[in-house]
């Protein structure tokens, strides 16, 4: 692991050794106001000992990594994001928008080696702390990549199978995002059953009119589950025509999912199958979220 400035943190909730990736005579002083006061313009990592967690302000946790399952997916919203994979069990091509502390890119290339994944990032101080989260190297089935995530998918060849979107600023989901562009590209990049996964979080201002968006441009193919436990909502959208899922069958496949990673699929599909036949998608974007 790079060499990290480490001071105590200085808030009272989250306590513990703040990581910064400062030069060793930067001042302790001024970087503790500056993260009080939020003008600290970069992420930080705080370590409690028994996990790390990646901020963008004290008010918005992006990622956590328990320090003994380091590869295990401790927030609920990841383990939902992967939720697709009842539709797609052995994608071929993976991108994330979106690197974050890297959950999704570690839990993935260890769980699906049969997937080549390419995870986009724009923020190169997330990058830097891949280390800090036991990201691992590139190699041939991985590689992280630094840049917009909104231009390399226009950029992309057609073919991707799950297109995971977990991206984020200061004020929440990333506004560059958020528009009718970035959609069209992504069904336009989907392999022929490909799906996409958006992680909804942060102000709902920052997000109105998205899910309307995706609805119009999916074809209203696209279903949305909450997280109570991470207070954010799961959007999938679904490329296939048509799509009518065998609820039946995947309720079933669930629980083999669930033996072959870990995660609650069976609860996942229920909460799924509700929401498209209690229509939550469209409600929400007639209230504009």
């Amino acid at each position: 692991m790079s060499t990290l400035y480490s001071l105590p943190s200085p808030f009272d909730l989250e306590t513990g050794t703040v990581l910064l990736h400062e030069p060793a005579w930067a001042r302790a002083g001024e970087l503790r106001a500056q993260l009080l006061d939020e003008s600290y313009g970069k992420p930080f990592v705080i370590d409690d000992g028994k996990a790390r967690y990646l901020y963008f302000s004290v008010r918005l946790m992006q990622s956590e990594m328990s320090l003994k399952a380091p590869h295990d997916l401790a927030l609920k919203y990841t383990q939902k994001m992967l939720a697709g994979l009842l539709f797609l069990p052995r994608p071929k091509n993976l991108l994330l928008i979106g690197l974050g502390g890297g959950s999704l890119v570690k839990f993935c290339h260890r769980r699906l080696p049969g997937t080549r994944i390419v995870a986009v990032e724009l923020d190169a101080d997330v990058i830097a702390f891949r280390d800090t989260f036991m990201v691992p190297p590139d190699d041939e089935r991985l590689s992280i990549v630094h840049g917009d995530g909104a231009e390399y998918l226009a950029q992309a060849e057609k073919g991707i199978d799950l297109l995971l979107v977990d991206a984020f600023d200061k004020t929440g989901f990333a506004p560059a995002l958020a528009n009718r562009e970035f959609f069209a590209s992504a069904y336009g990049k989907l392999a022929g059953n490909g799906v996409l996964v958006i992680n909804l979080a942060g102000d709902a201002e920052s997000y109105a009119g998205l899910i309307a968006t995706a609805m119009e441009v999916f074809d209203d193919q696209v279903i949305v589950t909450s997280v109570p436990e991470d207070g954010n909502h799961i959007l999938y959208a679904f490329k296939a025509r048509p799509f009518d899922p065998r609820w039946r069958w995947l309720h079933g496949f669930a629980k083999e999912l669930r033996s072959r990673f870990g995660l609650d699929f069976p609860t996942f599909a229920e909460e799924m199958e509700r929401s498209m036949k209690q229509g939550i998608a469209r409600h929400k974007a007639q209230r504009g979220y």
